[in-house]
């Protein structure tokens, strides 16, 4: 199948198994009053919120964790609107991106362009439609960046890297690779287990709002590290 084919069919199941609904606490500016960032989310009145992993994979679809606003990318977000200053005139990338999330939130911030990428090519159709829904424009890059040199950006954005211990690691030593190469890099972290405490500077925290369905709780205190001061 033909990438623009695969593409147009990715946003279809997107716009039917999904809905655009605002993210709390991610305010744009420069817009209209009470104007919010907004993604497609699975919720309880949504399709994919009760298939299960194996109704998925006989769709050939991954885990959707495109289609929900994480706690750790909300921090990064968040932070990046209230001080858009680190991204303002630069150019950006937001890695492992979902939704796509935290790269609208740079552009609205006044990025000069912001790349973003996931392994899951199904964030492509997301980052796309989410960004249309917010008035902002964002490149994909595909493939698996941890591979390869970090880009040549200015700043790098992760929204919720630190679940998995082999996979924290590789991202943090990617990330120090380009923090030693002047790439400012933020990661945002929810208490995950594998969070880089000790390895960077503690940036900004905030209580998130989150469901029971997705983190166990209501609310979660979300940090943003700064990796480029270690």
């Amino acid at each position: 199948m033909a990438a623009t084919d695969t593409l147009a069919r990715n946003r279809a199941f997107i716009a039917a198994n999904t809905r655009l609904a605002p993210v709390d606490g991610l305010p744009l500016p420069h817009r209209k009053p009470l104007e919010t960032l907004r993604i497609w989310q699975a919720d309880e009145i949504t399709p994919i919120w009760s298939a299960t992993e194996a109704d998925l994979d006989r769709q050939g679809i991954e885990p959707p964790f495109w289609a929900f606003p994480w706690a750790g990318g909300q921090a990064v977000a968040r932070l990046i609107l209230e001080q858009p200053e680190i991204v303002r005139g630069k150019r950006v990338l937001d890695i492992a991106c979902g939704s796509g999330m935290v790269g609208i939130a740079a552009a609205a911030a006044g990025a000069r362009e912001v790349w973003v990428n996931d392994i899951d090519p199904i964030c492509e159709a997301a980052a796309q439609l989410n960004a249309e829904a917010n008035g902002v424009s964002l490149c994909w890059l595909a493939g698996n960046l941890l591979d390869r040199a970090p880009p040549d950006v200015d700043v790098i954005l992760a929204g919720d890297i630190f679940y998995e211990m082999t996979m924290a690691a590789r991202f943090l030593q990617w990330l120090k690779q380009a923090a030693a190469q002047g790439v400012a890099a933020y990661a945002g972290d929810p208490g995950r287990a594998y969070a880089p405490e000790g390895e960077a500077g503690l940036m900004a925290e905030y209580e998130i709002a989150t469901t029971v369905e997705l983190e166990s709780m209501e609310r979660r205190r979300a940090r943003v590290w700064n990796i480029s001061v270690y």
